[in-house]
């Protein structure tokens, strides 16, 4: 699905965090990095341990060239990563906090 249809079920629904993820996965999709933070931030804010709204807002920021606001949320995430034994997203997340350092 396109971005204007999960902006209706956002508009319909704020607080619904799937929408809001949903919406800013298109938004991705479709390029518009900038309009995706907000909602990832909102998802991220909302669940404390939902680490792939923490990955997919560290590596949007990171793509708009903020790597200062981008690597605690990166942190965040690989430590969601190591608690919930997800190695893969471990190990990239590692990569990435380390070309930051």
């Amino acid at each position: 699905m396109n971005s204007d249809r999960f902006a209706a079920l956002v508009a319909s629904q704020p607080e619904n965090e799937m929408f809001r993820f949903s919406l800013a996965q298109a938004l991705l999709r479709e390029g518009r990095s900038a309009d995706a933070v907000p909602h990832l931030e909102f998802c991220a804010n909302k669940k404390a341990d939902w680490m792939m709204a923490r990955i997919l807002l560290g590596k949007t920021l990171l793509a708009l060239g903020h790597p200062a606001d981008a690597k605690p949320w990166l942190e965040q995430a690989l430590q969601l990563a190591v608690e919930q034994d997800h190695e893969d997203p471990e190990r990239e997340l590692r990569g990435i906090l380390t070309e930051l350092r």
